[in-house]
């Protein structure tokens, strides 16, 4: 496992537990690292891939990824709240997807039940040497 993805991971962990929450979505997200490779036919970039599982009412608090990181989310499992930048907030359910370009802001990332677990995989295409993945918004 590389440094960045372990970096990532304790970087998305520590932003599930900042913010205020009420207690019933005092459950974080679970992020575990699914792939972390060189992109051989294209130098400096790195393709990486996490798996986030979100407890029924479970929210990171807003973000933004690496400057470099272009982002595409897939919902594998119940339904994910999303914003990025100015766009929308709309409901992503089991199949559907979004992309994040580089350097978005994502306002908000929550699963949109309070009683079903849901699950995602983000997946970046991003410079190799870009060390954290996400940065919280202050």
């Amino acid at each position: 496992m590389k440094v960045r993805t372990i970096v990532a991971t304790c970087a998305v962990l520590a932003l599930a537990g900042t913010g205020s929450t009420p207690a019933h979505e005092s459950q974080a997200e679970t992020v575990t690292p699914k792939f972390d490779q060189a992109i051989p036919n294209i130098p400096g970039k790195s393709l990486v891939a996490v798996e986030v599982d979100y407890a029924p009412a479970a929210a990171s608090p807003p973000h933004t990824h690496a400057k470099s990181a272009f982002i595409y989310a897939y919902v594998i499992s119940g339904a994910i709240e999303s914003k990025v930048n100015n766009g929308e907030t709309r409901i992503y359910k089991a199949g559907e997807s979004w992309s994040e370009p580089p350097n978005a802001s994502h306002s908000v990332s929550r699963n949109a039940s309070k009683t079903e677990p849901a699950k995602l995989l983000a997946v970046f295409v991003v410079d190799s040497d870009d060390k954290a993945l996400t940065t919280p918004v202050k």
